[in-house]
């Protein structure tokens, strides 16, 4: 069986996963795109031998699509996850899942009125081998019970647009994702601070920024977010736990001798840093949706608890620093596990 997955939205994100499906990821094929922008919609769409449909429910309940990816505008994303829940299709939703947690309960119900799983949200560092390998370590009990967590997100500079409530809502979203699913424990409060500001960021932003995070077991999480740090993406993380360590490798990388040193390159951005875990995360879900069976990515409740994360760190910055309670509605048995 191949897939035929359509397309909702077909702006960077969107065209890499559009060339993702069709030159990385076997039995998948995209047999229908659309965008707002109908000229672009029509011309990605040609390129694939797809047809370029008006709007999202065209495409949704097209007979030719399979499957749903959605890596349109953020505030579209609810609409359209609804009605492909409404249409039985499964659905792949970059982050954010929705941009309210009303909006994100909302699926969450809709999925569970349907009876079975139907949504995956695209948070990619969980099918990074790294992070992989370090859930294997803190899951065999290795290292004793987890105790701390110490994270770095940089990025080498940000655009103009870019906003202090971002550093939260678009850039430590992959961290809160990643850490609930490392510990399987819940994040119930957040506190972000802002150290000196650095002076190569534009004035409007506070960066970096210090994210503090409370598990629902004590473990304590402390996340650098620096999105101006001129030499790199860089991603850290390491838990310490009660009897030794676990730390994420960095990316493999040549030494170089010369001039009198020694070292190797940082990458300069995301999408060379996941390259390997974005195409691992779309094998996995055509597998999927190929076999019929539900997704094991990032469920629609991992974007609901993400986004209620990430309203409680946005609540402390505009607080000056406050410890601000997480407030997440229990956990449905349907989507199993503690997180």
């Amino acid at each position: 069986m191949t897939v035929r997955v359509g397309v909702i939205g077909a702006g960077m994100i969107g065209q890499d996963h559009i060339r993702r499906l069709t030159e990385v990821v076997t039995g998948a094929t995209v047999t229908a795109v659309t965008d707002l922008d109908a000229a672009r919609a029509a011309e990605v769409a040609a390129h694939v031998g797809a047809s370029a449909l008006p709007a999202g429910p065209d495409l949704i309940n097209s007979p030719e699509v399979d499957a749903v990816l959605v890596t349109s505008w953020g505030p579209t994303h609810a609409e359209h996850v609804l009605n492909a829940i409404a249409a039985g299709k499964p659905v792949f939703c970059e982050k954010p899942l929705a941009t309210t947690a009303v909006d994100c309960l909302r699926i969450v119900d809709a999925e569970r009125a349907h009876g079975r799983r139907l949504v995956q949200v695209g948070f990619m560092r969980r099918f990074d081998a790294g992070y992989r390998q370090m859930k294997e370590v803190i899951a065999s009990g290795s290292l004793g019970t987890p105790l701390i967590v110490h994270c770095a997100h940089r990025n080498p500079t940000v655009p103009d647009s870019y906003t202090s409530h971002m550093a939260a809502q678009d850039t430590s979203v992959h961290e809160i994702d990643v850490l609930r699913w490392l510990l399987d424990d819940e994040i119930v409060s957040a506190q972000v601070l802002t150290p000196r500001a650095t002076s190569k960021r534009f004035e409007h932003l506070k960066d970096p920024q210090i994210m503090l995070f409370e598990t629902a077991s004590g473990i304590r999480i402390d996340l650098e977010v620096f999105v101006n740090c001129q030499y790199g993406y860089d991603i850290q993380c390491e838990t310490v736990g009660e009897e030794g360590l676990v730390r994420l490798p960095d990316p493999a990388a040549v030494g170089v001798r010369s001039a009198g040193r020694h070292g190797a390159a940082v990458l300069q951005d995301w999408k060379s840093r996941f390259t390997d875990a974005f195409d691992t995360e779309f094998r996995e879900w055509i597998t999927s949706v190929e076999d019929g069976s539900e997704p094991t990515g990032p469920s629609a409740w991992d974007g609901y608890a993400a986004t209620v994360i990430t309203d409680a760190a946005v609540k402390s910055l505009d607080s000056d620093g406050t410890v601000v309670a997480v407030d997440m509605k229990p956990r449905p048995a349907f989507y199993g596990g503690t997180a």
